[in-house]
This record gives C-alpha cells, structure tokens and sequence, in this order.
C-alpha cells in the first residue's frame, strides 16, 4: 500500500478521519505525506475556495479544468513518494472533482477522458465514507454554519453520491472501499484500519529487510 485516498460528501467526517490516520500513522512510526485537493492554500485553490463562496461565477468546463489542474500539481510528489515505498494519504483527490463536477454537468465520461489524458497516478485504496446527504448537511451546517454552494444544495449533492457510486462500481483509478460514516467516528476509524493496517505490515516488513540489508 503506497496511496491511500478518503474521500466522501461534505459532512461525512473526512477531515476527522485523516486527522485520526495522521495520529495513527505518527504513533507507529509511519512514514508518510499528506496531500488534500484542492489546497485552498495555492492560487488555484484560492480561486475555487471563491468560487464556492459565491464570490464570481464559472462555467462548468472552466471549474472542472481550475480543480483538476490544482489537483495534478501533486503527481511528482506522488509517483516519487510512492517508488520509495512510503504513504501517500490523500483528503480528496480528482475522484472528488469528478462526481461533484459531473453533478454540475460535466460529461462524466469526458471527465474519465481527460483524467486518462492527463496520467493521473492511480491510488491503491480508495476509502468513501457514506452519509446520506441530509446528514452531511446537518453536520456541515452545526459545525461552521454557514454553506457554500454545494453544501446547502440537498439536490445536487444527491447527485454528486450518484455520481460516486458510478466511480466506485466502475473502479475508477483505484480500488474503492465504501464504509458507513454514520457510525461514531471511533467506528469508523476502527474500519478504515482494518483496511489499511495489513498494507502498513507489509511496507514495515519491506523496510525491515532493508535495514537488515544494510
């Protein structure tokens, strides 16, 4: 296991989970990087943390290049990390920009294209935490109250699940792991693990018999 993706609605406690698998990974001794798409933190991210927020309009076309662009600035880091062998734990990836932007009215299938063109690496466990849309509203709204534009929208983000769903039956660049996020997050955690824990033995294993080596 080299790249591992968390991936979900908005609301279905990603962000918990990553914090939980850093924690995780920083007690055992795991050597890993962290990427979350988009980084609201690059120009690109900026502009689409705007875009969110109502502060200017774009095509769909247009969204779907702006996130899949900020997205692809973390392949080199991918594809090095992952030949040494290491974690790449990702919160988010082009996964995401493609179920919600296929729910905009993107092609689907010309998203898969342009994501096949452009040599995405792919990922080799993606873990979706589920919740009903209504639920990951709630949570969203509880938590910073106000929503941009895709979270106070139950229809689209209805929509989005669909277009999830589509990604997992299909297993678009990678193989998908779909656990139900509304269980306590400790639950959820324990899940998760249990996925990832005998691919975390594995990369320990090979570690040891290098340093056995030198």
């Amino acid at each position: 296991m080299s790249f591992v993706v968390i991936d979900g609605l908005d609301g279905s406690g990603k962000g918990t989970q990553v914090k939980l698998l850093i924690n995780h990974f920083k007690k055992n001794n795991i050597i890993f990087e962290f990427i979350k798409s988009p980084n609201y933190k690059t120009p690109i991210g900026e502009a689409y943390r705007r875009y969110l927020d109502g502060g200017f309009e774009m095509k769909t076309d247009s969204v779907f290049l702006l996130v899949a662009s900020d997205v692809i600035m973390n392949k080199p880091m991918i594809e090095k990390t992952t030949k040494e062998g290491k974690i790449i734990l990702a919160e988010r990836y082009i996964t995401s920009t493609i179920a919600f932007q296929s729910a905009n009215g993107f092609p689907y299938k010309k998203a898969l294209k342009l994501v096949e063109l452009m040599e995405y690496p792919k990922a080799d466990l993606i873990i979706f935490i589920d919740v009903k849309p209504e639920i990951g509203v709630k949570r969203k709204s509880d938590q910073e109250g106000k929503l941009d534009r895709h979270e106070k929208d139950l229809g689209f983000l209805r929509k989005v699940r669909e277009f999830y769903f589509k990604e997992i039956k299909e297993n678009v660049l990678g193989k998908w792991i779909v656990i139900n996020g509304e269980k306590s997050k400790e639950e959820v955690h324990k899940e998760i693990l249990k996925f990832i824990n005998p691919y975390l033995k594995t990369i320990n294993e090979k570690d040891e018999k290098k340093d056995f080596k030198g």
